[in-house]
């Protein structure tokens, strides 16, 4: 069996921003153009208008201030409410695919490794753009890896599990080195015209290589253990499927799109969270004082806060869980490693942290890693 270590990560940031302010105007033009349509039925009783959002509820809500998307104009379009794609043929590489190749190759460059030097790729994501074929063979042929690719998806924990899988096939044999990719388009399946959910996601691309120790760079990170963690909720939910078609389903049908009871969330994952990463450290025979840092999921700030104080029975600073979702929102599975490949860089050999993600399904995985 060959010890495991984190080389490096990618990121892509999308190209375009949108603020906080420019979303909540979008959508109180869009809640203004409803209420008037059908003000016949509001004023009868039988349709109920919808209430405007402001700033202030979606920053205390969640702490998030701002997105990045791959297209803006038609989410801030009152009459549309999602991005603008434009299909690609057949014969050109999917959007989901170029965005996963520049993270991978970020990751690739960042570790001084080339195509050469990888055997595997697995996608890992909450949101693929198509059934089949899979986007990590298009990933990989795009990149130039031999070997073998699949997709796999577990919502919001799909990077964790992903670098589980990663962390197995290195340490049996079966690869060197497993690039994990998690191309994440939130804004295609994001719910614009729900006030409760508006403001939640964002687009980007994380990509994880995951190698031999011994093939490792000098100051990456070794996987001393990887925990993964199921059990089923409805809670978080997207029903949009290829059986859509034939339930003559309206593809803009609110459950054909995310949607999730808040609260129930934070309730039941809060404290599933907070004992599956303190039961993952015991198994080490480590305790929550001795990690240097929680690189946490990244979907809502009270829901951090209330995990980390579990842990250490206090409140975490920033540098102890820092954060990034003020700047990216949620970004699905890639929100724990983007809190990693940001900050990390100032951890000495020697030092424990935890990369953790938690989702739907109800999904958890963590990954506890040492600084060589």
């Amino acid at each position: 069996m060959h010890r495991v270590a984190i080389s490096s990560t990618g990121l892509f940031t999308p190209p375009e921003v949108i603020t906080n302010e420019e979303l909540v105007a979008a959508y109180n033009q869009y809640a203004q153009l409803e209420n008037a349509k059908h003000a016949q039925d509001i004023a009868a009783g039988s349709h109920t208008a919808l209430v405007e959002s402001n700033v202030e509820f979606i920053e205390k809500a969640s702490g998030i201030q701002r997105r990045y998307v791959m297209e803006k104009s038609g989410v801030l379009d009152p009459h549309r409410m999602r991005p603008v794609f434009t299909p690609r043929p057949d014969t050109e590489i999917s959007l989901m695919a170029e965005i996963g190749v520049k993270a991978a190759q970020a990751a690739l460059d960042a570790a001084g490794k080339t195509a050469a030097d990888v055997d595997s790729v697995i996608c890992a994501c909450a949101n693929q753009q198509r059934a089949y074929p899979a986007m990590a063979v298009e990933i990989q042929t795009a990149l130039g890896i031999q070997g073998y690719g699949f997709d796999m998806n577990v919502a919001c924990s799909s990077a964790t599990f992903g670098i589980e899988q990663a962390v197995n096939a290195v340490r049996t044999g079966s690869a060197r080195a497993v690039l994990v990719i998690s191309p994440e388009i939130t804004s295609g399946h994001q719910a614009w015209i729900d006030r409760d959910c508006h403001f939640i996601f964002g687009d980007v691309c994380t990509a994880v290589l995951v190698e031999r120790l011994d093939l490792a760079p000098a100051g990456s990170f070794e996987v001393l253990g990887t925990q993964l963690t199921t059990t089923f909720s409805n809670a978080i939910r997207n029903n949009h499927g290829f059986m859509s078609r034939s339930e003559d389903r309206d593809p803009d049908d609110r459950d054909q799109l995310f949607r999730q009871e808040g609260r129930k969330v934070f309730k039941e994952v809060c404290p599933m969270a907070a004992e599956h990463i303190t039961g993952h450290l015991a198994t080490l025979e480590l305790q929550p004082a001795q990690v240097r840092r929680f690189w946490l999921h990244q979907a809502n700030l009270s829901m951090n806060q209330l995990i980390s104080r579990k842990i250490l029975g206090r409140d975490a600073t920033r540098e102890e869980a820092p954060v990034i979702l003020d700047e990216f929102a949620n970004t699905a599975s890639a929100g724990s490693i983007i809190a990693f490949h940001r900050h990390h860089a100032d951890i000495q050999s020697g030092e424990v942290g935890v990369i953790c993600s938690f989702g739907a399904g109800y999904s958890i995985g963590s990954v506890v890693v040492k600084r060589i």
